[in-house]
């Protein structure tokens, strides 16, 4: 016979209990961690939100509640009432290992299946398992606190954004389709058959309409959709910070963000001091061969073509050669280097050359095609050292408008990076990236088509390219990095329709086809709009980094899977056909 909780209150969460709650009268609910019968004693771990703490059932005191805790297995739902007693020999695993609790009564509120893991931090489960049942993986420690830290990171933001002046305001779910570069979710209508609505990408045109409506300075945390292949860091519907500004330049976006950072970061114990470094986006490519650099190690990328020129026919290298320097790799083996250049070809490399310095010279494949001098001179060209290993890469393949060999070599220095150790975990590396190109190029459309959004700013002294030279003009975004993450990207905004209807017209957009996407925004525009600019964030891939996971599912309470399901509630799913009847829809057979 269960027990009824009655008019029985919680005192304390039993993870929260420490030595200065000793010799106190509680109440303690939770779960059934473990379970230890000696006899006269039985020990159980009972589990909250916050934790774990030890109960004593002592047979000779409280033979009733000694009696019933005999019944108990793990997962069971549970309420103690007992005393904090100081322990003997503490345990320095768990927070509350100073005391226990000497149960006086106890009620057993309900029984449970024997769960298909352990509810433990370290399990074996697959993630298929632990999302089917995450009402139990979340009752681990690890998944609780990934949940707990989002709280606090989200908490604070809000906290931060309102210290700083701007509103919360909430913009619309169902709305209508804007394509923004991925799929659209998009919603059957009852009432009006043939129409859709679409589920927000973001909330980009309503953001920058609340600015023409003079809310000044908007923030939202608020879940956006985009059907496309998911990855890590990417699920079908995500958690963005969408804040906008009225009258800002570009650096008052940046202070803002800065101060919301330290304050985010803060509660997780992190020191995020601004101002943040800033690196042109041509730059970082040079450099690092990303957009979004880890700038927690260094081995910089040298353009070596000039030393490669001599055997660029026998190797059949086309376009630029890339060399970095990985420090101690000299000492590599065969098989080592044999796997980095299998690496290398993964990734697009047309082959990997290398170069061993030693302190009695230089040793590679490559002498027979540069010459013991070119050798030489490349050593001393990328700055290498006894005991380094020159690493160079040319890309199998060239893209029109772009350096591929910097995104291959990019790739190999965050692989060289982890491999030899270099990355130091507890640096915490924010980066501001500006200066990226307005459009770029689409290979598959075979046109330019915009690098971000077509509301993004121009530099004024660009707008003369907008019809003759698009590849040259010069975008007002900026994006956040962290780690060599992505943590959003923004702008300064077109404020002025005759610069909008120039923007779409060099994304090949007559004025029909601008008007049928954008007609309610375009409307807008004409009544006055200020300057304006914001940010989105990802708070998911935040939350990640905080909690030390390398995936945002491990962040989110009810994830999808890589393939867009959620496992646990069994959706997607099909629907009544009655259903499908009222909305006009008839599904078509797509075996066929």
């Amino acid at each position: 016979m269960l027990d009824s909780l009655g008019n029985l209150k919680r005192t304390h969460y039993a993870g929260a209990l420490r030595a200065a709650d000793a010799d106190k009268d509680v109440v303690l609910m939770g779960w059934v961690h473990k379970r230890r019968d000696l006899g006269q004693l039985i020990f159980i771990d009972l589990r909250d939100r916050a934790g774990i703490a030890q109960i004593v059932f002592n047979k000779e005191l409280h033979s009733d509640a000694h009696r019933k805790a005999e019944e108990l297995r793990g997962e069971f739902v549970v309420a103690v009432e007992g005393r904090v007693l100081r322990r003997q020999k503490p345990n320095p695993d768990l927070a509350s290992g100073e005391v226990e609790v000497m149960a006086s009564r106890l009620h057993i509120l309900n029984t449970a299946k024997t769960p298909p893991f352990v509810i433990e931090d370290e399990i074996t489960a697959s993630e298929e398992t632990r999302l089917r049942y995450r009402y139990l993986d979340l009752r681990r420690g690890k998944p609780a606190a990934n949940i707990a830290l989002r709280h606090k990171v989200l908490f604070e933001i809000r906290r931060a954004l309102n210290d700083l002046a701007f509103y919360e305001i909430e913009t619309p779910i169902l709305t209508r389709s804007t394509p923004e570069g991925a799929r659209d979710y998009l919603v059957p209508s009852r009432l009006h058959h043939g129409q859709f609505y679409a589920l927000p990408q973001s909330p980009q045109i309503f953001k920058q309409i609340l600015m023409i409506s003079g809310m000044d300075r908007y923030f939202q945390i608020v879940r956006c959709f985009r059907d496309e292949d998911n990855r890590a860091d990417r699920q079908p519907e995500f958690t963005q910070l969408d804040l906008e500004m009225s009258f800002p330049r570009q650096q008052d976006v940046f202070e803002v963000i800065e101060r919301v950072m330290e304050r985010a970061f803060g509660v997780a114990g992190v020191a995020a001091k601004g101002p943040f470094r800033h690196l042109d986006y041509h730059e970082a490519l040079r450099l690092y061969g990303s957009d979004k650099p880890d700038l927690r190690f260094g081995m910089e990328l040298s353009n070596v073509t000039e030393s490669f020129a001599p055997a660029s026919a026998a190797l059949h290298i086309e376009g630029n050669v890339q060399a970095l320097v990985a420090p101690g790799a000299a000492a590599w083996s065969r098989k080592q280097l044999d796997e980095l250049a299998e690496r290398a070809k993964s990734i697009g490399a047309r082959g990997l050359y290398t170069v061993k310095v030693t302190p009695e010279g230089v040793a590679s494949p490559l002498e027979k095609n540069l010459g013991a001098d070119g050798l030489r001179k490349l050593v001393a060209a990328v700055g290498a050292k006894p005991g380094d290993l020159v690493v160079a890469v040319a890309a199998k393949e060239q893209l029109p408008h772009s350096d591929t060999s910097l995104g291959i070599a990019g790739q190999l220095r965050l692989y060289l990076g982890d491999k030899l150790n270099l990355i130091d975990r507890s640096k915490w590396e924010f980066l501001w990236i500006t200066g990226f190109a307005l459009f770029e190029w689409s290979d598959s459309a075979k046109r330019w088509v915009s690098a971000q959004h077509p509301f993004t700013g121009i530099f004024e002294e660009d707008l003369d390219k907008l019809e003759t030279t698009p590849w040259a003009c010069r975008s007002k975004g900026y994006d956040l990095v962290l780690n060599g993450v992505e943590l959003g990207s923004g702008s300064i905004r077109i404020h002025r329709q005759d610069v909008q209807a120039r923007m779409f017209t060099a994304l090949g957009l007559s004025d029909e086809q601008a008007r049928q996407r954008f007609g309610f925004f375009l409307d807008a525009l004409t009544y006055g709009t200020p300057p304006h600019g914001g940010i989105a964030l990802g708070l998911d891939r935040i939350v990640m980094l905080l909690a030390g996971e390398k995936s945002i599912r491990e962040v989110i309470a009810f994830p999808k899977t890589t393939a867009a399901q959620d496992l646990m509630a069994d959706s997607p799913s099909p629907v009544d056909p009655a259903q499908l009847d009222e909305l006009g829809i008839a599904l078509k057979d797509t075996k066929k």
